[in-house]
Formats: structure tokens, C-alpha cells, sequence
């Protein structure tokens, strides 16, 4: 009996002497093709653990912490292979493919499930490529950044795909079907998040102007007890009556809107995985806070720190305007927010999906899911993929010059022309009282020209400057404009 005691009290020791694996390395994985493919785990300090796939192997000895690293040798697109770990014990990972790794992160419409876009019984019946792979992260929040999410690899089936992000899944094929080869998304996503959540703690600390968004956050708390005490009266009041809606507990430490934990928990443990870009829908959040005028700096900030963290180079990342939306308490919230994304384009190796004409007007969740995924994918194959003659994206506003009695209107991403689909309305100029009056407006070559009867000397001019604006400006392959305006006032 005494031996026995001593072999239970010994087997935790020898499970801990074990190689273990994160999440992220486990059978059905996909890896990026042409870069080193980064391998890490745990076990015993000082362990020697090899890793050997596709005719490659390296090796290396576990620090201290209990941590190893091995990096094997850039594979091209292909699998699967058969991935072999081996310390003092051996793990086997079946069914690996190489091809394109794409993160899709942000908030509710990055998180908007396939079962949930239009068409969905059909989407889900033909979702039988498995050369897709799908991989969702746990929802998670912590105080300081994680090594390890809670998930796995799954091959895309009409099993797997229904709770699957719709617009992670039909941006991965899109790829798939132009690129032929394997394509993996990592799905990190919570929502109604703002974005200061998903940024790592360095960033915001050591910035002036983003350092308010812990600001802001620590007076909340600060507060907290106070409002808790007035919830929990507030709740025990409805309980009894159970009229009205249920009262809303305020955010408390470690909620998912509180600066970084979102970074911290699903993030982080990512960033050793190598990547080829990520995929960003989110931006609600932060536009109902009125934060349009900070979004620009804190989304570059966010962008450059990723980068920083994965360690791959200024890896492409994409992101979705917001779309048309009515029930906005405050009309210029969701223009400028819309504003700051497109200004965000100043970031090398950025792309952007316009959205506004495909949003639903009393809807945040609009259904439409497939037009988002092809808009990113048509960014990622110009940006990531080298097509550099393919349109990618509709009209961005990108000068003005004066005309008597009115202003022309100059573009990038003109493609063959523009278009209006219908009259070509949303238009709006001012004098210099700053008042604005509907405008006139007529496509002049790759130009737009604007007037108004009530405005004689026109010195700026705006485009679908609404929440839910009227939106008819394209070019000729079918992409819309982003909304835009030519001055700097503040509304």
C-alpha cells in the first residue's frame, strides 16, 4: 500500500515532465505557408524536445520557465503532413495543412455566425471544402497576457461552420477558390468590445493620448462600488415586479470592456503562431461613445502593436467600415468614427471594405455577411497577393478643386469610372458660414461635380455624411464610395 501512495504521489510529477502543446498546435491545424513554421510548448526545464514534418526537424532544450521553442523550415502550400513532437514524450499531430492564416477579430459582426447571414441553409449545406479550417477562441478576458487559449482546429463541414464568423468564413473562401490553396481562420472575437480592449497595456500606457482610455477606465471603477450598490437595489426592485426591462449591472474589474484584457487573453496567446494578415469588424462600440476623433490614433497604435507582437513584418490587416445604421442617438457619431477607419488607410499595408450600402437601417447586425467577406477578399488578393491591377475597392475622396460656383471632386480607386446607382443624391456643400445645403451633383470623367442654388461660393462638400445615408456612389465594378467630407470641422 505504501508503494502504491508513492507512485500517486509521483504521477503529477511525471505528467508534468511531459511535452505539452497550446491549443493552437493540434491535429487539423493549418500553418502559413512560406514563412518558419513556429512550434512551442512546455515541459521539464531542461528537456531536449525535437519536432520533425514534411522532412524537416529541429530541436531545442526547455528553459527554465518550462518553455521550448522550435522553428522548422518554410513549407509552400500543400499537406497534409504528419507533425511529430518528441521529448520525453512523443505527440503525433495528424491532418496539417499549409496554406494562408488569417485572424478575424473585433466585436459582434466580426462574431455574426454563418447560421445567421442570408441563405444560410444553403451556405451551410455546400460548406464542404476541407482545405478551409476553422479555428475559434474561447471567450476570455485577464488582467495580464496569457500563453494559452481555450479552442481547436476544425475542418470546415456543414457540421462545423454554422457558429462559425460568417464574414472570416466566406473572406477564407473567397481566397480559397482564387488562390487553390489551403486557408485558415482564427476566430477572436467578443461583442460589443471596444477596441482600447483588444490593445496591449504598453501601448495605451505610453502614449499621452491614449493613456485617457485607462483614464476613463479607472474613474469607472472608482465609481463602481457606488454604482454596484445602486444595481443591486435596482435589481432586487424588478425582481420583485418583474416590469420593464431588467436593469444593466455596470461594467466591474475584468469585464470585457476594461482596457487590454481582451489583448491579454485572446490576442497574446496567438501572436507566436505565424500568421499571413488579419481580418478587424468593429468600430460600434467605440462610435457610440462618440470616440470618432480617437479612433484613428488608437486603431494605427492597435495595428503597429500587433504587428510588433507577431513578429512577421507589417503583415496585412483589413478592416470594415461601418455600414449604414439608423438608430444612432447621435448623428455625426458614426460619419466620424466611419471617418477615422478611412484615415486609417495611411497605415502601410491596410485595406478596407465599405459597407454603406449593405448595412440594414434598423439593424446593427445586418445579414449581409457574403459582400463583407468578398470586399476583404478582394483587398487581401491586391494587398497580400500581388494582384495590383485588380479593383479592390470602391471610390475613396482624395482632393477638391475650385470651380466658379462649385467644386470638382477627385478619387482613387476609380476603376474603369464611376457610377450612380440611381440619382446621384448624399451630396451636400457649404459656404463659409459652414452651413450645409443639399447639393447638386453630376459625374464629370473620373471626377464629381457639386453645386448648390443656396450656396454662391461652395468651400467644402460632403458624401453620405449620415448615419444611414443616402449612398449611390460607385465605380464601375460595382463598389461603393466611402462616405467622406473635405473639412476638418467639428460638428
Amino acid at each position: 500500500m505504501r508503494r502504491l501512495g508513492f507512485l500517486l504521489l509521483l504521477l503529477p510529477a511525471l505528467a508534468a515532465a511531459d511535452v505539452r502543446l497550446p491549443s493552437l498546435i493540434g491535429d487539423h491545424m493549418l500553418v502559413q505557408r512560406d514563412q518558419p513554421i513556429r512550434l512551442w510548448g512546455w515541459a521539464e526545464p531542461g528537456e531536449q524536445v525535437s519536432a520533425a514534418m514534411a522532412g524537416h526537424s529541429s530541436q531545442a532544450v526547455t528553459g527554465p520557465d518550462g518553455r521550448w521553442r522550435v522553428d522548422l523550415m518554410p513549407l509552400p502550400a500543400g499537406g497534409p503532413h504528419k507533425l511529430e513532437i518528441q521529448g520525453k514524450n512523443k505527440i503525433t499531430v495528424d491532418d496539417v495543412l499549409v496554406g494562408e492564416v488569417w485572424v478575424g477579430s473585433g466585436q459582434s459582426n466580426m462574431g455574426f455566425q454563418v447560421r445567421n447571414a442570408i441563405h444560410a441553409d444553403k451556405e451551410i449545406a455546400s460548406a464542404t471544402d476541407g482545405q478551409i479550417r476553422l479555428f475559434q477562441v474561447k471567450l476570455e478576458t485577464a488582467f495580464t497576457p496569457k500563453d494559452d487559449v481555450t479552442g481547436e482546429w476544425m475542418v470546415c463541414s456543414p457540421k462545423t461552420i454554422p457558429t462559425f464568423t460568417a464574414v472570416g468564413y466566406f473572406f477564407a473562401r473567397h481566397l480559397r477558390q482564387k488562390l487553390n490553396i489551403p486557408v485558415g481562420v482564427i476566430q477572436s472575437a467578443w461583442g460589443g468590445t471596444p477596441a482600447e480592449a483588444w490593445t496591449p497595456r504598453e501601448t495605451l500606457d505610453n502614449d499621452d493620448e491614449l493613456h485617457a482610455f485607462l483614464e476613463r477606465w479607472n474613474r469607472q471603477m472608482e465609481a463602481y462600488p457606488r454604482t454596484k450598490v445602486r444595481f443591486d437595489g435596482q435589481l432586487a426592485k424588478w425582481e420583485a415586479s418583474k416590469q420593464g426591462p431588467r436593469p444593466r449591472e455596470p461594467a466591474g474589474p475584468g469585464h470585457q470592456h476594461q482596457p487590454t484584457v481582451l489583448y491579454n487573453a485572446m490576442i497574446a496567446p496567438l501572436t507566436p503562431y505565424a500568421i499571413g494578415g488579419a481580418i478587424w469588424y468593429q468600430g460600434e462600440n467605440n462610435a457610440s461613445r462618440g470616440q470618432g476623433y480617437e479612433y484613428e490614433h488608437l486603431m494605427r497604435s492597435m495595428i503597429e502593436a500587433w504587428r510588433q507582437k507577431w513578429g512577421v513584418g507589417d503583415f496585412p490587416f483589413l478592416f470594415v467600415q461601418l455600414a449604414n445604421y439608423a438608430r444612432v442617438s447621435d448623428t455625426a457619431q458614426w460619419p466620424e468614427l466611419r471617418e477615422a477607419q478611412t484615415h486609417t488607410l495611411r497605415t502601410v499595408n491596410t485595406g478596407m471594405a465599405v459597407t454603406i450600402d449593405i448595412g440594414e437601417s434598423q439593424d446593427i447586425h445586418p445579414k449581409n455577411k457574403q459582400d463583407v467577406g468578398l470586399r476583404l477578399g478582394l483587398a487581401a488578393r491586391a494587398i497580400a497577393y500581388g494582384e495590383h491591377d485588380l479593383v479592390y475597392s470602391g471610390p475613396i475622396y482624395r482632393e477638391t478643386s475650385v470651380e466658379p460656383g462649385k467644386l470638382r471632386l477627385w478619387f482613387d480607386h476609380v476603376g474603369s469610372g464611376l457610377m450612380a446607382k440611381g440619382p446621384l443624391e448624399g451630396f451636400q456643400v457649404a459656404g463659409g458660414d459652414g452651413r450645409f445645403h443639399a447639393a447638386e451633383a453630376k459625374i464629370d470623367g473620373e471626377n464629381i461635380v457639386v453645386w448648390s442654388e443656396h450656396v454662391k461660393t461652395p468651400v467644402a462638400a460632403r458624401y453620405a455624411w449620415a448615419d444611414d445615408p443616402k449612398a449611390p456612389l460607385y465605380n464601375k465594378e460595382g463598389l461603393p464610395a466611402s462616405p467622406f467630407r473635405t473639412d476638418d470641422w467639428r460638428d
